[in-house]
């Protein structure tokens, strides 16, 4: 059975933590910010957990993590 590839770019995008779930960076604080309030680009900053409904299919396209 040959290696199962892992998805570079979802590689590049998820992190796992200790407890084995996934976290992942916030969109929309690329460009185009001026419009945005400072407070929505302060909220953008952080981390958050991968949404439950989306684990099953984040694990099988990174087997290795």
């Amino acid at each position: 059975m040959p290696k199962m590839k892992t998805s570079r770019s979802a590689a590049k995008r998820f992190k796992i933590t200790g407890t084995g779930k996934l976290k992942r960076f916030k969109a929309y604080k690329r460009h185009i910010l001026t419009k945005k309030s400072a407070k929505t680009k302060r909220n953008l900053r952080h981390a958050v957990m991968t949404d439950e409904t989306n684990v099953k299919n984040m694990k099988k396209i990174l087997p290795y993590l």
